[in-house]
């Protein structure tokens, strides 16, 4: 029988991304829709998002980005013990999204499973992953938002297409028994299915006559999301006895500038301690915090030994908080 390794932290070790090669500019849907550049920037904080092509997948963005956070943990597929993926956009029913990237990274060890929370997904895969280490279940994790949003988009409603994008992002957790204060200090989840119909899909298999697009009604959900959020960080900040002075980064859901500084200015964080990237990715859902985890880690913003808040909320609702020392 296989001796568990019973870990105190869950350290992020590896970062990854992946965007796709079709960049779209808000000047070029304002040739095919009834909006602007200066109206979707002014309301959102866009100018631009990476759409799939033909040949992109939720699993297809989701390994290249696995692959890049595993080079940069300097593992291999052959030491990870499971794959937990954030998805609202899975490219079957199934199987998983997770083992179509196990299988692409060629891991015949250990498993993998999907996490649908939409926008939220990140955090609560993150969440599961660091249950699963602290338990002794596994030692090493892959955590990945991928989603293929353009594809459940309804091109003719300026209203929601204009603020999604495509992506994926990844990150690899290990298991550490030393004592110090890195890793994964605490992780903070929330439902409340009764706003359910604020942000959803219409449509899943089994309902042909259902449109398949997100619907969404834009002001419900601002309204929910600065409350929602600044609460999911207040918690999280009390639950180790920390202060707003003592957060390094705020790394948020990437959804509309408006909500990221609505958030940033209850916490009283300056600008330039949050880290954006809504203006170039648009909201790639569950990919956006790990997408903006691993190019602030990449560009030198993040340091060893910064604490970092991560929080998002989305369909369900769902939102949610992390808290990381890196």
């Amino acid at each position: 029988m296989k001796e568990r390794f019973m870990a105190k932290r869950s350290l992020l070790v590896g970062f990854g991304g992946f965007l796709p090669d079709r960049v779209v500019s808000n000047a070029e849907l304002a040739e095919r829709l009834e909006t602007s550049d200066e109206w979707i920037r002014t309301r959102t904080g866009i100018t631009r998002r990476h759409l799939v092509g033909p040949n992109d997948t939720a699993a297809s963005m989701g390994a290249e980005a696995a692959r890049r956070a595993l080079e940069y943990a300097k593992l291999t597929a052959e030491d990870i013990d499971a794959v937990f993926v954030a998805t609202a956009t899975p490219d079957q029913a199934f199987p998983a999204t997770a083992v179509r990237i196990q299988a692409a990274l060629g891991m015949k060890q250990g498993f993998g499973f999907d996490i649908a929370a939409a926008c939220s997904g990140f955090i609560f895969a993150l969440s599961t992953a660091d249950a699963f280490i602290r338990s002794g279940q596994i030692r090493n994790a892959l955590v990945i938002g991928s989603e293929v949003y353009s594809r459940i988009m309804d091109w003719e409603d300026r209203a929601t297409c204009v603020l999604f994008g495509d992506g994926a992002g990844a990150v690899v957790l290990s298991g550490s028994d030393n004592p110090d204060d890195r890793g994964i200090l605490s992780t903070h989840l929330h439902s409340d299915g009764t706003a359910g119909d604020l942000l959803y899909v219409d449509g899943a298999v089994g309902q042909p006559d259902k449109s398949g697009h997100l619907k969404m009604s834009g002001r419900d959900v601002f309204r929910h999301a600065v409350g929602k959020l600044s609460s999911a960080v207040d918690e999280a900040l009390e639950d180790e006895g920390l202060s707003y002075a003592d957060v390094d980064w705020l790394v948020p859901h990437q959804a509309n500038i408006r909500i990221i500084e609505g958030v940033a200015k209850k916490l009283n964080l300056p600008s330039e301690r949050v880290v954006i990237t809504v203006d170039r990715h648009a909201n790639t859902s569950a990919a956006s915090v790990p997408l903006a985890l691993d190019e602030a880690v990449r560009d030198g913003r993040i340091q060893k030994g910064d604490l970092v808040l991560m929080e998002a909320l989305g369909g369900g609702l769902t939102w949610g908080s992390a808290l990381v020392r890196i």
